[in-house]
């Protein structure tokens, strides 16, 4: 029964994510680029449930944000299932304690996104490729995302160890938290 409450929890979470990111973040640019709040989501899944529930949500929300506005489905699902894989590597070796640890996984998991879509874009829809623009873009992204961490880092802590306690057994760290 937990397990299904912190699943219905992320699901909750997901459409609150995507309300911010679709209505709220629209008037909140910097550059006029928004964050890219999933990046940030997907990566959390992973570090705090597992690899199997960290790379079905990528796909899932993946393929569900690829039918609501993508060019291409599939392409996001593809990365979002790559981010929630990495951020089990990252629990496996890295500590989740450390804001900083936590900080460069962020910045990390968006850079490999968004090289990851825009060159497979860049392949499947045959566009030219302009390295000077994209990297502007996703320097400023990465920013955008590392900054919203810092701000709900003690929100997805305490989240973290909810989902953690759910999907992991045995974990000494958050037992008694």
């Amino acid at each position: 029964m937990k397990k299904f409450s912190v699943i219905l929890g992320l699901i909750v979470t997901f459409f609150l994510i995507y309300f911010l990111q679709v209505d709220v973040f629209n008037y909140f640019t910097i550059a006029g680029v928004k964050p890219n709040l999933f990046v940030i989501y997907i990566l959390f899944i992973g570090l705090f449930a597992s690899q199997v529930v960290g790379i079905s949500f990528g796909v899932i929300c993946g393929l569900i944000l690829d039918l609501v506005y993508g060019k291409v489905v599939g392409v996001t699902a593809v990365m979002f299932c790559i981010i929630g894989y990495l951020g089990a590597y990252f629990d496996k070796n890295f500590s989740k304690e450390n804001k900083l640890t936590i900080i460069f996984m962020v910045a990390g998991a968006t850079l490999i996104y968004e090289l990851g879509v825009y060159f497979l874009n860049s392949i499947i829809l045959e566009f030219e490729t302009e390295y000077i623009t994209f990297f502007k873009i996703a320097t400023v992204e990465i920013l955008f995302n590392i900054l919203l961490t810092i701000i709900i880092y003690p929100l997805i802590q305490k989240f973290g160890y909810v989902v953690d306690r759910a999907f992991k057994r045995n974990n000494i760290l958050t037992r008694y938290f």
